[in-house]
């Protein structure tokens, strides 16, 4: 049965949470482990259900998992890999996109790979013609057929020259996780560079990879004919810790994220501390507080790494809607990541989205018709409302919404939040929240 989540708002929210490792990051890692040819150990690993869907998929093709849950340590060995059967993986796979990432050390592996119907939240147009394309340069052969995709490699997996259209995090690591163990040398142009990017680079490299990264986002890998396995503590969630620090402004509260890291957020901190957030860091984690005076409109514009993250818009919208004037926000990563508003201004708040670049850059979604700008107009006084979540990062900011919100809502689809954030519901109680569950 579906759980309902009825929150009684209003209330500060106060204490501290545990921030474990990255929700972009872990999952890649685990499937990097197929790679070796020994055993590889992670640490930092969350109870989210990426991680469980990944877990399945391994094991279904003979990878043992063993994973201790209080600890957060996790041992993979790969020794045993097969081919897995095309329903099995359908079935594990669910409305995940982390498949696609499988077919490179599948191929290396096993000679081949299968992707089912891809799935994933509801924020825009992500088609896998990006990592299709960079498979067949390396030499695979796609087979579309009606149950999903079958990708062979008949005559193994050469390097190529790749140059992606735009900075795709998931087509990035599609090629790092093909092109270390390819024949000769891969350069990729215009490649993402996010920390978790980096972080998935040094675990490649503990296996014996030859990675080097340019100023300019070229990525060249040499291929290796073997690797190890790997021991490795993933880097923390940065887009969890500001999902936390948006809570803390948004409910005026003051929360301290243990596990948090300040060199991964630069482009959030300075935006946090412009609309009128405070912060400390120490060794152990950061601390988020809302200052004291009235929230500060301003203009804000996504960008890839670097900049500032798309997953911080979501909640940083919230807070807007808080802030003494207009603000404009403009989406360049994802074209149909505004939907969740719809919620917001249901419960009061004042949002017009618009399909022009609202921005100082114009961005690849201008003149095609997308509502990928949004004027915001502030403060707006939160009521209570029955929402239905529609995807990770908006739903996590609808909680937000609903916490600082006069009166009860009623929230659904509060599964989907599982997917990146760990206990978000006891979390959320331990802060001081009025929250029940109960079944639907």
């Amino acid at each position: 049965m579906a759980k309902l989540l009825t929150i009684q708002g209003g209330k500060p929210l106060q204490g501290e949470v545990h921030v474990r490792g990255a929700k972009n990051l872990v999952p890649k890692s685990m499937v990097a482990s197929l790679l070796g040819s020994e055993p590889s150990e992670l640490h930092n690993v969350p109870e989210i259900k990426d991680v469980d869907i990944v877990t399945n998929l391994l094991t279904i093709h003979g990878v043992k998992v063993d994973r201790d849950a209080a600890s957060g340590v996790m041992t993979l060995d790969p020794r045993e890999t097969y081919s897995a059967e095309h329903s099995a993986i359908d079935t594990h796979a669910g409305d995940s996109r982390i498949p696609i990432l499988f077919c490179g050390p599948l191929m290396h592996k096993n000679g081949e790979a299968f992707i089912p119907d891809l799935g994933g939240c509801r924020i825009g147009d992500r088609p896998i013609n990006y990592h299709l394309e960079v498979l067949r340069n390396f030499g695979a052969v796609v087979d579309k057929r009606a149950t999903g995709i079958h990708i062979s490699a008949p005559k193994g997996l050469r390097g190529a020259k790749l140059e992606l259209p735009f900075p795709s995090v998931g087509a990035t690591e599609q090629v790092l996780l093909t092109a270390v163990l390819a024949e000769g040398i891969t350069e990729l142009k215009n490649s993402a560079v996010e920390p978790e990017i980096h972080d998935l680079i040094a675990i490649l490299q503990q296996m014996g990879a030859i990675i080097t990264v340019y100023t300019d986002r070229t990525i060249r890998i040499e291929g290796v004919s073997r690797l190890s396995g790997f021991r490795h503590r993933s880097i923390p969630d940065r887009n969890e810790t500001a999902s936390w620090a948006s809570a803390a402004l948004v409910t005026e509260g003051d929360i301290y994220v243990r596990g948090a890291a300040q060199r991964d957020l630069t482009a959030f901190l300075n935006t946090y501390r412009k609309i009128g957030g405070e912060f400390e860091v120490d060794e152990e984690g950061m601390r988020f507080w809302h200052a004291g005076e009235p929230l500060k409109p301003l203009v804000l514009e996504t960008d890839v790494h670097p900049g500032f993250m798309t997953d911080w818009q979501q909640p940083m919208v919230v807070a807007l809607t808080q802030a003494n004037g207009v603000s404009i926000v403009h989406e360049t990563v994802y074209e149909n990541r505004f939907g969740f508003t719809q919620a917001l201004t249901r419960m009061g708040a004042s949002i017009q989205l618009h399909r022009e670049c609202l921005g100082s850059n114009p961005c690849r979604f201008g003149q095609r018709n997308f509502l990928h700008s949004a004027v915001i107009s502030g403060p707006s006084k939160l009521t209570g409302a029955d929402i239905d979540i529609p995807d990770l990062r908006g739903g996590f900011s609808h909680l937000i919404a609903a916490l600082a919100a006069k009166g009860t809502s009623n929230v659904t689809g509060i599964e989907i939040i599982s997917r990146g954030y760990e206990y978000f519901i006891d979390k959320i109680a331990g802060l001081g929240a009025d929250i029940s569950i109960s079944e639907r």
